[in-house]
């Protein structure tokens, strides 16, 4: 491996990584928005070319008319995505000893460009509406491209979390790795919010969020909780709600483990008042959006409340995993020395210098 790199690469505190890894994080928070309200007020194919918008940058109309405003911005956002992602991996290649958070900067950089090209695949595809297979080719990239964004922020978080001040060099306060039913309910947890994400994604790009018209009960009658009658948009609207139920179960489980171990509770109980406060939060817009009759805005932020919600139980989870990757990531002794790998790198050979 080039020198240059050997001797450049730390384990260590890298204050600037770290906020620019905050950063991406809030470019990320606005493309997200900027796609749920595009998905929302169905202006998806305001332009119907790709990657240019009617094959400029700057197309006319796109500040004054609502549909190319949300589009274009989504687009606009996804390539400063783009770059803030590139620059990551790039600056993790260079900088950091970690091979396992080199490895997260890559499948970073490889998701972000996915999403475009799944993106711009939704484009193209949903020109060949002549037949109604191709719409239901369409869609799915366009629920393909909602799921892997999920994807995409879960890994920056981790990548987020890994840099930071608290991850290297106090652990997160903890003294003792957490027990195995922590790190548990904490998969399970993020397993039920991600697929809860991917009925929702279906639900929305199948425009069945009014497919069942009150809440929390049907109108069939004031006692009733499932419907009379069914087809693929009633279904898919139950069994979001369905979902709710279970995320709901499998957030409790997973609070209630961090809360009944002193240590995670001192360590990781604000994080875990917050994800109380999110869920609350999410099932009231969740209410909120079929009151409004699905008000554009409403249905953007429950879908970005969802998000938040997955990446803070993830970041949680991913702490819970703190000891599985080493105790201490302090620089080695000998620079010159070939250093052992620092905990159980995913997949890592057994030195860490490797590119």
């Amino acid at each position: 491996m080039d020198p240059f790199f050997q001797k450049h690469r730390t384990p260590d505190y890298k204050p600037f990584m770290a906020w620019f890894c905050i950063l991406a994080l809030v470019w990320t928070t606005l493309l997200l928005y900027a796609g749920g309200i595009t998905t929302s007020i169905r202006a998806g194919m305001a332009f119907l070319d790709w990657p240019l918008s009617n094959g400029s940058i700057n197309p006319d109309g796109w500040l004054t008319e609502p549909d190319k405003m949300a589009e274009h911005s989504h687009r606009l956002l996804g390539i400063t995505v783009g770059l803030l992602t590139a620059t990551i991996c790039f600056w993790l290649f260079i900088r950091e000893e970690r091979l396992w958070l080199r490895r997260l900067g890559r499948i970073a950089l490889l998701l972000v460009i996915l999403q475009g090209v799944l993106g711009g695949a939704r484009v193209k595809l949903d020109q060949l509406n002549i037949l109604s297979e191709h719409n239901l080719i369409a869609q799915s990239f366009a629920v393909a491209h909602a799921c892997t964004a999920q994807i995409f922020l879960c890994i920056l978080v981790a990548i987020a979390v890994a840099s930071s001040r608290s991850w290297i060099l106090h652990q997160f306060g903890l003294s003792h790795e957490p027990s195995a039913a922590i790190k548990k309910w904490g998969i399970i947890a993020c397993g039920c919010i991600f697929i809860q994400l991917i009925l929702g994604a279906v639900m929305r790009h199948s425009h069945a969020g009014l497919a069942i018209m009150t809440f929390p009960l049907i109108p069939e009658g004031i006692l009733m909780l499932i419907p009379y009658q069914w087809d693929f948009r009633i279904g898919i609207h139950f069994a979001h709600r369905v979902g709710a139920v279970a995320v709901v179960i499998g957030l409790i489980g997973f609070l209630l483990q961090i809360w009944r171990d002193r240590q995670t509770r001192r360590s990781l109980g604000n994080w875990a008042i917050g994800i109380l406060f999110l869920i609350s939060l999410q099932v009231y817009l969740g209410a909120l959006t079929i009151w409004t009759i699905r008000n554009s805005y409403v249905a953007t932020i429950h879908m970005l409340t969802g998000a938040f919600l997955l990446a803070s139980c993830w970041a949680i989870t991913f702490v819970s995993h703190r000891f599985s990757f080493g105790t201490s990531e302090e620089p080695a002794r000998h620079p010159t020395a070939q250093s052992e790998p620092l905990g159980r790198n995913i997949g890592a050979p057994k030195s860490d210098h490797a590119s």
